[in-house]
């Protein structure tokens, strides 16, 4: 892909699943990569299976010290801070909204859409603002379509849509901002929508399959590169048409 090669890329979220998958795609088109999540071994695991282009710092995505640690170095070890990938997200409550713990909705909006706020803030103070960049945020098909028993994880994923859409206007024309919104992926995250009965959850796809991390990777390193130069403020929804309205429900995205 166009004007990826010796970019540096900030992935949240990306020890495992698809902030893993998104950050190999990166590394294997040519950019460096800085990595965080919390659990400081599977992500320094992670960085070494990434190779010599890629950097680890733990952290919480919500932790405003942590954000600022993680890009400055990105910049001090690779020069940059070009491209950023919001895919840190969480999803504690499963239930009606209706006995929803209000703590437990503030948590979520808090990682999943003021995080994602505040990261791209802190990057485009200190490198995008004067050298440009793109932005891709990690949604949901939750976010387009209603998503029963993880309804504020939905609710979450449409505020990151409609913040993406306000950031590119806001933030054009030299940083573009786009959010992809995948179907159930096959990671750790998203287990217990489809385990022991992948197959009956794969019906409801006219692909005939669940998705994989690799899917959304590739996705994601297309919308960051030169080749999506023309894109901004959009959402690609990477579902195996999923939303075409043949399937059942749609679950959440990790």
């Amino acid at each position: 892909m166009n004007g990826l090669a010796g970019k540096t890329a900030i992935v949240t979220g990306a020890s495992r699943g698809i902030g893993f998958a998104v950050a190999e795609r990166l590394v294997a088109e040519g950019a460096n990569v800085v990595i965080t999540a919390r659990g400081e071994q599977a992500l320094t695991d992670a960085a070494s299976a990434l190779g010599a282009r890629a950097r680890s710092v733990a952290g919480k995505a919500d932790d405003p010290a942590h954000q600022d640690e993680t890009i400055r170095i990105a910049i001090e070890e690779f020069g940059s801070a070009d491209l950023l990938v919001n895919n840190a997200g969480i999803n504690p409550a499963y239930g009606p909204l209706l006995e929803l713990d209000p703590g437990a909705a503030r948590r979520i909006l808090e990682v999943n859409v003021i995080a994602a706020l505040t990261w791209v803030q802190k990057a485009e103070a200190a490198w995008m603002r004067d050298h440009g960049g793109s932005i891709v945020n990690i949604a949901s098909v939750a976010a387009v379509r209603a998503a029963p028993m993880i309804a504020m994880y939905g609710v979450s994923k449409a505020a990151l849509v409609h913040l993406t859409e306000e950031l590119a206007v806001e933030l054009g024309p030299g940083i573009r901002v786009n959010a992809v919104a995948p179907a159930v992926v096959k990671t750790n995250f998203a287990r217990a929508l489809y385990e022991g009965r992948e197959a009956e959850v794969a019906q409801a796809y006219p692909l005939g399959r669940l998705g994989v991390p690799d899917d959304v990777g590739s996705v994601v390193a297309f919308l960051l590169s030169d080749d999506a130069g023309w894109i901004t403020g959009q959402t690609l929804v990477i579902d195996g048409g999923a939303t075409l309205g043949t399937g059942e429900s749609l679950g959440t995205s990790r």
